[in-house]
This record gives C-alpha cells, structure tokens and sequence, in this order.
C-alpha cells in the first residue's frame, strides 16, 4: 500500500539559505532512493524556515529502507546544525 511521509523541519533563521543547500542534495538522493515516488518541499509562506517536506513512498517497506539508511550510512550530520527544533515524522495513507 502506498505511503505519505510529512516530515516538519524548523531550521534557525540563519541557516534557510545552507538548508536549502544540504537539502537539494539530500532529496537528489531521497528521489532516486528505490520505492521513492516523489518528494516536494513546502516552504511556510509567512515563516520561510518552516518546511514541510512531502514523500511518496510505494509502500511502507520501501519507506521503512529508506529511514533504515538514513540511520546508517545515508545519515545526513551536516543538518542537525541548521535546525533550530525537533523534526517532526508522520505518515499518512490515501483513501
């Protein structure tokens, strides 16, 4: 069954324009991750270091991959400094 994965970033002020770097980069990777049927990013229209990236996964195996290289190998360090709060993980189901 097909997933939707909303993960909530809150980056520091100061950091939105190397977030957008380190982010391209990253969601070149989360595209080309297998099972991954698309990602967006939403940029908050009156806060613009609030982002809600938006995943499509196949299923929730492919999803489930993916978060297990990110843990590991695919691990991103250079984002923990650009945030300025928690992320926040939720998955969604179509109807």
């Amino acid at each position: 069954m097909a997933l939707t994965a909303l993960l909530e970033l809150k980056f520091r002020p100061d950091s939105v324009d190397q977030a957008k770097k380190v982010m391209s980069r990253v969601l070149d990777e989360t595209r080309a991750f297998d099972g991954c049927e698309g990602v967006e990013i939403l940029v908050d229209q009156q806060d613009e270091a609030r982002w809600v990236i938006v995943e499509r996964w196949r299923s929730a195996e492919h999803d489930a991959a993916y978060r297990r290289f990110r843990a590991g190998e695919g691990a991103v360090t250079d984002l923990g400094p650009l945030l300025g709060g928690a992320p926040a993980l939720s998955y969604y189901t179509t109807l």
